[in-house]
């Protein structure tokens, strides 16, 4: 078993817990998808939809509006202000549980989250000054700090052009609705999860750590690629 490669999944619990001993700088909160609406400040655009639309959890509220009506301006003013919210988010100066654990793994690891903040992307760039033995990351939902090129097939900083190509870097997608987090419909989704999965897939792999995802109901499909990639106890025994 030693020696082998170690594959961390991360979820909301794990941006939470990295602000309780480092804040985030400016002081901003990390939101679950229970006080979601309140957080991010999206409630006086909640207040004005149909109540049948109406669910407190964010997930849910988001799914149902999408089904109503996937063009409606109120869903242009969500996703806008959700990618502001945390586009807008830093580090704290003090080393934070991402730098650690960008710190703790090497390149035959990987980190894949399912988290939108900023948080794991600053402290694996900052963290590049000290060592480039890093290991690869995968953004599972999209990230705000993460763009992708259609014509690069590639991804990199959200905003940023190429400096071969000089092709942009368009922000990943954030908001799937819940019933069909369809992630074969985005190319960035797909390359993201495709890499997960390979790294599960490896015989190399002896370890996964998930910590601050909880595997909820409402993410059946993320769940199935998960335990499909990763294999049971007939082919995982030891692990």
């Amino acid at each position: 078993m030693g020696g082998g490669g170690h594959v961390v999944i991360l979820g909301a619990g794990a941006s939470i817990a990295s602000t309780i001993r480092n804040p985030e700088l400016s002081g901003k909160k990390l939101p679950s998808m229970d006080n979601f609406i309140e957080i991010v400040g999206l409630q006086d655009v909640v207040d004005k939809l149909p109540k049948e639309l109406i669910a407190e959890n964010f997930e849910e509220l988001y799914s149902k509006l999408h089904n109503h009506d996937s063009e409606c301006p109120e869903i242009k003013e969500i996703e806008n202000r959700i990618h502001t919210y945390f586009a807008d988010m830093t580090l704290p100066n003090e080393p934070t549980i991402y730098d650690y654990l960008v710190l703790s793994l090497r390149p035959k690891d990987m980190i894949a989250t399912f988290n939108w903040d900023p948080f794991l992307y600053q402290a694996w760039v900052r963290n590049r000054k000290l060592t480039k033995d890093s290991p690869y990351l995968s953004f599972l939902h999209g990230n705000v700090s993460i763009g992708y090129s259609k014509k690069d097939k590639r991804s990199g900083p959200a905003g940023w052009y190429s400096k071969e190509t000089k092709n942009h870097m368009e922000p990943s997608k954030l908001l799937f609705p819940i019933e069909k987090k369809d992630y074969t419909s985005d190319e960035f989704i797909i390359t993201e999860w495709d890499r997960l999965k390979y790294w599960l897939e490896k015989d190399s792999t002896k370890r996964v750590t998930i910590f601050g995802y909880g595997a909820p109901k409402s993410d059946v499909e993320a769940v199935k690629i998960l335990n499909d990639a990763w294999g049971g106890a007939d082919n995982r025994n030891m692990e």
